[in-house]
């Protein structure tokens, strides 16, 4: 039916009419977020920062779009950031260059995905019971490696490398725009995006049709766990410093809820990366708007919460047959 066919395209829409009324309201509410201007030779504004700040919710979010489209979902995905900050911090302690300590935040975030794939492939664990222990875990190895302090970055180069601004833009928003690109290419340009989304829609007729679940779903916590790491990276680089207690704590909350908005559905069997990028700079902008007005934390919890629900509501693909 026409109408049907409306609602479809109207729903597909959907994360960007949150993000744009999100700015909207921030714009009309909020004293100067709207402004934009020229410092230093760079553009400088709330909106800018909104881009900056969403960086490593995006990161994060675009590896779980894979995991949960394939019909997982990865709990970990903050402390894979903490652990792989403190790796890279350590590395640049040591005297590593820059690309020494990229390789080996890098390094960490591939293996965790890994362990999180065979504890869910190999082992058969639910997959939300698996990640859950491996966020605890994992947490637990960066506060160990980190020796309970704060540990500093200041001699790898990291931190000029990661706040460079090729073509004026930040390095830390082009490594989004590099990930994004390498994801899509992976989903479009080969049978893999296809063997994701048949295995999350429906994994016992795609083994049915001799497709390599597992395989699979362990390649998209993988992918997930090197996304982690270059959020671990990112952050690192932003404070000069890895903090092993408080880096990406709740992040996989942001993250979920960033792909949720973007409507990749929790159930699996498709993947909307840019929707989910779109998610993400709604959650970033009702944050920093909340912190222009100060509101204290727990205000702004709740205001955040509610904000979620509602945009949530909207952008889920069924939203006009549910009203209907």
């Amino acid at each position: 039916m026409p109408s049907e066919r409306v609602r479809a395209k109207l729903a597909s829409f959907a994360p960007l009419y949150v993000l744009l009324a999100t700015w909207l309201v921030a714009a009309l509410t909020t004293p100067h977020f709207a402004e934009l201007a020229w410092r230093d030779g760079r553009v400088v504004g709330a909106s800018v920062d909104v881009c900056v700040r969403a960086v490593p919710v995006m990161l994060a979010a675009l590896g779980l779009t894979l995991v949960i489209a394939g019909g997982g979902i990865d709990l970990s995905v903050g402390s894979v950031l903490a652990l792989a900050a403190v790796g890279a911090a350590r590395a640049s302690e040591a005297g590593g260059s820059a690309a020494v300590a990229v390789g080996a935040a890098v390094g960490l975030g591939l293996l965790v995905g890994a362990l999180n794939g065979a504890l869910v492939v190999a082992l058969g664990l639910a997959p939300i019971v698996a990640t859950l222990a491996s966020m605890i875990v994992v947490r637990g190895a960066a506060q160990l490696a980190a020796g309970g302090v704060v540990v500093p970055i200041d001699r790898s180069g990291l931190v000029e490398f990661l706040g460079a601004r090729p073509a004026g833009l930040p390095a830390s928003v082009l490594l989004v725009g590099l990930l994004f690109a390498a994801f899509v290419v992976a989903k479009r340009g080969f049978a893999f995006g296809l063997y994701i989304e048949a295995s999350g829609d429906n994994p016992r007729a795609a083994r049915l049709a001799g497709l390599p679940v597992g395989a699979v779903l362990f390649a998209t916590y993988v992918l997930c766990g090197l996304a982690s790491a270059l959020a671990g990276l990112v952050v690192a680089s932003e404070i000069r410093a890895a903090d092993s207690a408080s880096a990406g704590l709740y992040l996989e909350l942001d993250a979920i809820l960033a792909v949720v908005i973007g409507g990749t559905p929790l159930s699996g069997g498709r993947a909307r990366l840019l929707a989910t990028l779109v998610g993400a700079l709604a959650l970033q902008t009702l944050a920093t708007a909340m912190l222009m007005h100060g509101l204290a934390p727990h205000v702004a919890l709740l205001v955040k919460g509610l904000v979620v629900l509602v945009a949530a509501a909207i952008a889920r693909p069924s939203w006009g047959r549910a009203i209907a």
